[in-house]
């Protein structure tokens, strides 16, 4: 049995009340809901949520919601493992094995069907503990500069200040959409990123929506690909 967890929690600080927010006129939430339920790869779509407003769209939208998280399990400090953990004890029951598990974000209106398709494929292909969505950085890394002083900079690492720029490897990033993980893994492991295995997304897929800006411009793309 594939589980699917999209963690929801009622607190977002930087855009409030972000994952119910409708983005091109459907709650966020439920964009993500209809994502996991048109890939046809979970038997269970649950929404780990503090917020009865948040439980109430998640179960209209045709998720789960069997539970309500716990303050300590809602607020910055609460990592991804600790919430999906804490959502695995809640599910699981004798004589019902779960396969693999996926944590999916609600915020990710630009996620399509076939990446968490492809995020499966590569965990039972790498032989990893899990596989999550990366997207390749802009620019190399290596290169990345620091503001101090209000408008002086200097460069991060300046030792790779003088390096040809066409030398350097690749850097990726995880995009923040989805961890694939081994039910077993979740509850044993401290960290998603230690043991994993990435899937490639285009940049234009892998916008983080922290502020109006970001949510301005994830919208513009959505519509131009809609």
């Amino acid at each position: 049995m594939n589980i699917c967890v999209i963690p929801a929690r009622g607190g977002s600080q930087r855009i409030p009340r972000k994952n119910i927010r409708k983005f091109c006129g459907i709650p966020m939430l439920t964009r993500a809901i209809r994502t996991a339920i048109e890939s046809g790869l979970f038997q269970r779509i649950v929404v780990s949520t503090d917020d009865d407003e948040i439980a109430g769209i998640a179960l209209t939208s045709g998720a789960e919601v069997p539970f309500l998280r716990s303050p300590e399990l809602a607020d910055n400090a609460a990592t991804t493992i600790r919430v999906v953990a804490h959502a695995i004890a809640e599910l699981e029951r004798p004589g019902v094995p779960f396969d693999k598990v996926c944590c999916l974000y609600p915020c990710t209106p630009l996620l399509s069907v076939s990446d968490l398709v492809a995020g499966l494929e590569c965990l039972n292909r790498s032989g990893s503990h899990f596989s999550f969505a990366i997207a390749e950085h802009a620019s190399p890394i290596q290169r990345a500069l620091e503001r101090f002083d209000s408008d002086r900079v200097r460069p991060i690492f300046p030792d790779s200040e003088l390096f040809p720029s066409q030398k350097f490897p690749l850097g990726w990033y995880d995009a923040g959409q989805f961890y694939w993980g081994h039910y077993q893994s979740w509850l044993s492991e401290t960290s998603v990123h230690s043991n994993a295995a990435g899937h490639p997304l285009p940049r234009w897929r892998a916008i983080d929506i922290d502020n109006e800006a970001d949510w301005e411009f994830a919208e513009l793309v959505y519509s131009a690909i809609k």
